[in-house]
């Protein structure tokens, strides 16, 4: 197994608005629920690191619209939330921005 340092070597800076879509499953069938965008900060062929305006569940699946090569173009992958941190500082009301680790789902 690959130590800690190997895993983060591999991953590429991309910044880029990505759309998502939170799922949920209803009989075992999974069902589109909110969406919104994030800002991708870096990718790995296992997973994504995100910037979101809420902090999702850890194990929810996500739905990002990753970007490919070609700039029109936006491959929907599965991705499963592995943690969350939310940035040390904030507005007022308690909202905030929180940093998303993403698990690829193959």
């Amino acid at each position: 197994m690959k130590d800690s340092h190997e895993n983060h070597s591999e991953r590429a800076a991309l910044l880029r608005p990505i759309p998502y879509e939170m799922t949920a499953t209803i009989e075992g069938a999974p069902v589109a629920t909110p969406s919104g965008r994030a800002l991708s900060l870096n990718i790995s062929s296992g997973g994504m690191l995100i910037l979101m305006d809420q902090a999702p569940q850890v194990d929810q699946v996500l739905k990002v619209y990753v970007p490919t090569p070609v700039t029109v173009a936006e491959t929907p992958t599965l991705a499963e939330v592995r943690w969350t941190r939310k940035l040390p500082f904030g507005r007022v009301n308690g909202s905030g921005a929180y940093f998303v680790g993403l698990k690829f789902m193959f």
